[in-house]
């Protein structure tokens, strides 16, 4: 057993949280800047070329994983394994599958609307949409790294059982028609799926691995330094008066502060720890993160373009609250995961 723990403490440390390369980092900026990481500006600098560095590591080598994986579900077979299936099992199913694939919630619309155009039951398609932009594997593996494996462990399953429940409500409210008319009558031909070689998957992988990286990495250079910035420079009485312990709406508050911002959840990853490390409640910072990811404004806005104003409020209603009930749940049992 020692040898276990001794191995997964070792991956953990040296891949996830990359201890090598915050010493390295270390040392360039106290060594050769001659700065030192307990200060603001060294320990600013640190902050944003460690996270940076290591975010990017990361991206890169669970992207490439990931999309070799998701090589082997294709839009044509995901609907044929949806298209059969109602109920629970299918929001079950429609919100495991969102977590293989790796897109931001405006990425996701277009396949929202192939599965919707094809027939599929509108909460299996809304599972599909809750759960796509906000659990995946990359996130998985990336949030151990910042909070532990608990923490991680617990928002992946939160964050499914939201996008079933969800979607699940959704269908219980029979909606149908309140997809706008032009998504129903786009035809969806049953294209048989082509198998690929091991070197095309590759070179999707790494086209993947190319087109995601240049569609995050702004957000992710925007949310280290916002992060650097809480992490070194806003007194934590600030932060604690604001979003803290002490105040009942905090998890309220980082929901609404979420909502109107537009980033996927590698760009709020460095966000969130720095609040964290400033000791916001677990269950705030998951708040702000999931409404970050799962209800930003530019996918509210094209959302509304496919759906009607009455179904698009469900969805945004439904998925806020779900979002804030998980936060003060989790800040109650912080205990657990801390």
């Amino acid at each position: 057993m020692e040898i276990i723990n001794a191995f997964f403490s070792f991956i953990n440390n040296e891949f996830l949280k990359m201890n090598w390369l915050s010493e390295l980092v270390r040392r360039l900026v106290e060594d050769i800047l001659n700065l030192s990481v307990s200060e603001r500006i060294g320990g600013s600098l640190h902050f944003f070329i460690y996270d940076t560095i290591k975010i990017f590591i990361l991206l890169s080598v669970l992207i490439f994983l990931i999309s070799y994986i998701q090589s082997y579900f294709p839009p044509e077979r995901t609907k044929k394994l949806l298209g059969g299936i109602k109920g629970i099992k299918g929001n079950i199913l429609g919100a495991l599958l969102g977590t293989v694939t790796p897109f931001c919630s405006c990425s996701s619309i277009p396949i929202f609307i192939g599965f919707t155009s094809a027939g599929l039951p509108l909460g299996i398609t809304f599972s599909f949409l809750i759960s796509s932009p906000l659990v995946d594997l990359a996130s998985f593996l990336i949030l151990m790294s910042f909070f532990g494996i608990k923490i991680a462990l617990a928002y992946v399953i939160v964050g499914i059982v939201l996008a079933v429940l969800g979607g699940t409500l959704i269908d219980k409210l029979n909606m149908e028609s309140y997809v706008e008319g032009y998504v129903r009558e786009i035809e969806s031909p049953d294209i048989e799926p082509i198998e690929l070689t091991i070197k095309e998957r590759t070179f999707y992988s790494k086209s993947q691995v190319k087109e995601i990286i240049q569609r995050v990495w702004m957000y992710v250079i925007i949310g280290v330094g916002i992060g650097a910035l809480i992490h070194n420079w806003i007194p934590t009485h600030i932060i604690e008066t604001i979003i803290g312990g002490n105040n009942p709406f905090a998890v309220i508050i980082a929901t609404a502060v979420g909502i109107p911002m537009y980033a996927d959840i590698f760009g709020t990853l460095p966000i969130a720890e720095a609040l964290f490390g400033k000791g916001v409640g677990i269950g705030t910072v998951l708040s702000f993160m999931m409404a970050v990811t799962a209800l930003s404004l530019p996918s509210i806005i094209m959302l509304g373009k496919v759906v009607k104003p009455k179904l698009l409020t469900i969805f945004v209603v439904i998925v806020s609250i779900g979002i804030m009930i998980i936060g003060y749940l989790f800040n109650a049992l912080s205990f657990i995961f801390i």
